[in-house]
């Protein structure tokens, strides 16, 4: 009798083992075709702004960071969720329109982001459309650059 009850518990634990290896298989299967199929999914990048004009600083608050929602299969927007994952926006100011705010007696400008969408899908690299970037304006202030002279 007690043969039996030791050889009935190597039975159960050994279906239980088998149980949970196809559990874990079934789950990594089903993740790995999740993965293949397009999807939307919202990303949070650090904001850069470069090619500031000449003699001009950027003062005031600028986000830190944009939240981007981006088109494209799971295994694309993997890649830049992943946390060692070193893209950022780039914002050339160079390269994009930016306009002064209306009636403001300060230097603030503007850009509106939904003309930045190509931009952003092509220095991503990844594979995906950017299909929205929020804020849906980004406010800056331009400063001309104070030159100190060099003191004796």
């Amino acid at each position: 009798m007690e043969k039996n009850k030791g050889r009935r518990i190597g039975v159960i634990n050994r279906d239980v083992a088998v149980f949970t290896f196809f559990l874990l298989l079934s789950f990594v299967l089903w993740y790995l075709n999740y993965l293949g199929k397009e999807t939307e999914a919202d990303i949070r990048l650090p904001l850069k702004i470069v090619n500031i004009p000449n003699g001009r600083v950027l003062s005031g608050e600028i986000p830190p960071k944009v939240s981007i929602t981006l088109k494209g299969t799971g295994f694309s927007i993997m890649k830049l969720k992943y946390p060692g994952n070193k893209a950022s926006v780039t914002v050339d100011l160079s390269r994009v329109l930016y306009k002064r705010v209306p009636e403001s007696k300060s230097p603030d400008y503007y850009i509106v982001t939904s003309g930045l969408l190509k931009t952003l899908t092509l220095q991503l690299r990844s594979g995906c459309d950017v299909t929205s970037v929020r804020p849906d304006t980004l406010f800056f202030t331009m400063k001309r650059a104070e030159i100190k002279a060099p003191s004796k």
